[in-house]
C-alpha cells in the first residue's frame, strides 16, 4: 500500500521495539551460543542480500522461497519423523535467512526453520530469536536512516503502529505463558504455512 522501502522501514522499527522488549524482559532464557552463531551468519547473509537487492529477479526468488517454506511447514504438520540436517546444511539455512532478510525484511520464516531444530524450549526459542532481531534490525534501521527512509511519511505510521503493538505484545505474552511446547510448535508450523502461502499470493 505504501511502497516497499516505506513498508520495510515501518515494519523494521516496530519489530525492533517488540524484540527489544522481549530480549530484555526474558534475557535469562537467551541461548548465548546459538545467539552468537545465528547473529554472525545472518549478518553476513544480510549484507549479501542488501547488495543483491537491485540485481536479482525478486518475484521469482520470492516464489521459490515461498514453496520451500510451505513444504517444510506441511512436512512438520503431517509427518512426525524428525529430519536432521548436517552442520553445513544448518549454516546454509541461517545464511539464506540473512540474505532474504537483507532483501525483503522477511527472513524470519527461514530462521524459524533453523530455530525449530536448534532451540528446543519455547522460552529459549523466543528470547534468543528476539535478541538476534534486535541486532539485525538495528543495523537495518541505521541503513534506512542513511538512505532517508525514516522520514515524514514513515514516522507517523510508526507512531500509529505502536498503539496496536502494545496490545499485541500483551496478548502474545499471555499466550506464551499458557501454551504448551507441542501446541507452540504446531502454531509455529501453521504460521510458517500461512507465511509461505501469502508470499505466493503476492
Amino acid at each position: 500500500l505504501i511502497g516497499v522501502d516505506e513498508a520495510k522501514t515501518v515494519l523494521n522499527v516496530i519489530a525492533l521495539i517488540c524484540c527489544s522488549w522481549i530480549a530484555v524482559r526474558y534475557r535469562a532464557h537467551i541461548n548465548k551460543k546459538e545467539f552468537m552463531k545465528i547473529a554472525g551468519f545472518m549478518l553476513f547473509g544480510m549484507v549479501v542480500g542488501i547488495l543483491l537487492y537491485d540485481f536479482v529477479a525478486i518475484s521469482y526468488l520470492l516464489k521459490v522461497y515461498a514453496v520451500i517454506i510451505i513444504l517444510i511447514a506441511l512436512k512438520n504438520i503431517f509427518i512426525k519423523k524428525i529430519i536432521t540436517f548436517p552442520s553445513i546444511g544448518m549454516i546454509v539455512i541461517i545464511l539464506v535467512a540473512g540474505i532474504i532478510h537483507g532483501m525483503f525484511l522477511s527472513g524470519g520464516s527461514f530462521l524459524v526453520i533453523y530455530a525449530i531444530f536448534a532451540l528446543k524450549d519455547k522460552a529459549e526459542f523466543r528470547a534468543t530469536l528476539a535478541s538476534v532481531w534486535v541486532v539485525l534490525d538495528s543495523i537495518m534501521l541505521f541503513n534506512q536512516i542513511r538512505l532517508g527512509h525514516l522520514n515524514n511519511d514513515t514516522i507517523p505510521l510508526i507512531l500509529l503502529s505502536i498503539i496496536p503493538l502494545v496490545f499485541a505484545i500483551a496478548i502474545g505474552n499471555r499466550l506464551h505463558e499458557r501454551i504448551n511446547q507441542k501446541s507452540f510448535l504446531k502454531l509455529t508450523y501453521i504460521l510458517l504455512l500461512i507465511s509461505g502461502i501469502s508470499l505466493i499470493i503476492k
